[in-house]
Formats: C-alpha cells, structure tokens, sequence
C-alpha cells in the first residue's frame, strides 16, 4: 500500500498566513501540521509516500520534510492548478500504478493514527473505505449517509440542507479501481474534480463501499479558530514536562511545561500546557495555557494566552494577546493603545505597532 498526501491548494480560509507560506506548514505545537500527518503514515508502515505540491509553496513542503529521517521514500507530485481531490489522485496515477493508497489530506489532524482505516480496507476486502465523523455543521463538508452495516448509500458534497450529520474526514482508502471511476466523472459547478463524485460513481457501478466513523477527535485545521482548536487539544493530549534550560528562580513555572534549549527566562510566569521552542528570551511576562512559542522569539512585558506564536516572532509590552497566530519574523509593539487585549491573525514578515 502506498499513501498519497495532500500538500498543494491555496489555503484562502488561512490568509494572510498563507500569502507566504504552505497551509500545511503552519505549526500545531511547535511542530507543521504536514508532520503529524506524515507521522500517521509511517507509523502505518506505509514505506512508499507521494506529496501533492503546488508550483507556489512546492519548495517550502520539500524543504521542511527534508529535516527529518522520516526512513520512508517521499516522491514529490506536482499540481499545477487546485482543481480538486479527485484530480490529485489523477496526477499522482503513475506514482500510484495498480497499488491500493491512502488518500490523508495534508492539513488534517486525527487522533489514534490510520491503521484501524487499513485494517477495515484490507478486512472487508472493500473497493474504498472513508472516514466519517459526527459533526455539528455538516453543510460545512462533504457528507454521507450510511445504513447499519456501514455501507454508503449517498455522498453529497456541502450540501445546503445536509441528510446527516457524519461528515466525511480527510482521510480515505482505495483501490486501484477508483481510477477508472474518476476518469468517469466530469467537473463539479466549483469547476473542480470532486472525490465524493468518484465514489458516487463507484457506489452506481456496485463496487463495495464501506465507511469508518472515527471516535476520537478530528481537527480539520483550514481557519484559524480550527488551528488554535488543533493547537490547545495537542497540547493538552502530547505535551510532557520538560525543561532544557536554566530558568531564574524568580520565574514561576506550573503545569506540562516544554522548554528547548538555550532559553532566557527571567522574572515571567508559565502556565501549562505550553511549548516553547530553542534560544526564546522571555522577561517580565506570563505565558497562560494552550500557547505554543517558536524557537528565536523574544517576548519582553506582555501576557500571552491560547495562541500560536511562530518562530523568530517579537512581542514587545504588548499588555494581553489572546486567541492570536503571528507569523515568522513578526514584530508586534505597544505604543500608545488603550486597547489592553488584542485578538491578531499577522502574517510573516510584518510589523505591527498597537
């Protein structure tokens, strides 16, 4: 079995952040979303993996998934235009051959891992397996219905007036006849060739379906309150203890607590669950829970709550920031607000004066 990930698009619901950067590249806990997913994979045992990438952010996913001895082959696939999940899937048909796949859309986050999808594919002896998930705006994704042996029965791609609330995940397994199925199909009304179509298509030609509601959490991180979501329900769930620093003992740290290596923390407060990165320099500050921090950042006089600070990232006596994502290489100054709390979404390389 091969895996095929979802790394291109141009991650509109993320903007700003994604003017400069991959969506998939944002960090959930200090480390890109790409990775997790790449994690799940692998954990899998799935040796042989394709990488989806857009012209635009191709190099960026590349380079980051380059760090790391993941002990897997990584082909890179490139898309030139965002025309849909089934066209991926139409792209990657060399890579692919007649081998079965995983399909893991690169900006998802599931809890317990792929192999229970595997085990259902290979188990019912199936054609494609999805994951469903129960959720409360169903309108917002494609959505299935199913009888009492799992086997689907309709998809529909956000509908207006949704059948049931199971939601499909972005996770699906197939069989190498899902190619014959997507050259059947012809653009959906959003121009673009849709997977649900396939599988519809599949469904109408008798091939054997079935579907995996998933129990645990699903975090599709495409906005921004979904990726301090993803952030504070992995920090709550990963993070263990540990600090690699010297810390001055008038700081006060309580709680799951990650601290990198050559960090200057003085005179500040450290709530749990928070991660901080590699050579961060904090004074006079409190940094409150579900807060991850970037390595190189500097944060002097400011109060930091349930946000994703990002690397190499300046806070200078900003009084509060709450529910907030900055970019890389940001600078974010107090000057003469009377404003004491501040909500921000701030792409890379900006400078902000409040």
């Amino acid at each position: 079995m091969k895996a095929l990930v979802l790394a291109g698009g141009t991650g509109t619901r993320l903007r700003p952040l994604t003017y400069t950067m991959a969506k998939q590249l944002v960090p959930v806990a200090n480390k890109p979303i790409i990775n997790y997913v790449i994690k799940d994979i692998k954990d899998a045992g799935i040796k042989d993996v394709g990488v989806i990438i857009s012209p635009d952010t191709g190099d960026q996913i590349k380079d980051e998934l380059s760090k790391t001895k993941w002990g897997i082959n990584i082909s890179y696939i490139l898309q030139d235009n965002p025309l849909g999940l089934a066209h991926t899937v139409f792209v990657a048909k060399d890579f692919l051959g007649a081998d079965p796949f995983v399909m893991y859309l690169g900006d998802n986050l599931i809890q317990g891992g792929i192999k229970k999808i595997i085990d259902t594919f290979e188990e019912s002896n199936s054609d494609s397996v999805i994951m469903l998930k129960e959720v409360d705006n169903p309108s917002m994704f494609g959505v299935a219905e199913i009888n009492d042996r799992g086997d689907i029965l309709n998809l529909v791609e956000k509908p207006k007036k949704p059948s049931s609330n199971l939601a499909l995940v972005g996770i699906y397994v197939f069989s190498n006849l899902i190619h014959e199925a997507i050259s059947s199909i012809k653009p959906s009304k959003r121009g673009e060739l849709e997977i649900t179509d396939a599988i519809q298509a599949q469904m109408q030609s008798g091939k054997n379906i079935k579907s995996l509601i998933l129990d645990n959490w699903w975090l599709d991180t495409g906005k921004k309150d979904d990726l301090l979501e993803a952030n504070r329900v992995v920090l709550d769930e990963l993070i263990e203890r540990s600090i690699k620093s010297k810390i001055d003992k008038q700081t006060d740290i309580t709680g799951r607590v990650q601290i990198g290596k050559n960090c200057k923390i003085k005179d500040s407060k450290i709530r749990g669950p928070v991660v901080i990165g590699n050579n961060v320099k904090i004074l006079n500050s409190f940094i409150g829970p579900y807060t991850s921090v970037g390595d190189n950042s500097i944060i002097v006089g400011t109060s930091l709550e349930h946000s994703v600070i990002m690397e190499s990232v300046s806070l200078d006596n900003v009084e509060r920031i709450e529910d907030s994502i900055i970019g890389k290489n940001t600078l974010v100054k107090r000057s003469n607000s009377n404003h004491k709390a501040f909500r921000l979404m701030i792409s890379d390389d900006s400078e902000v004066i409040i």
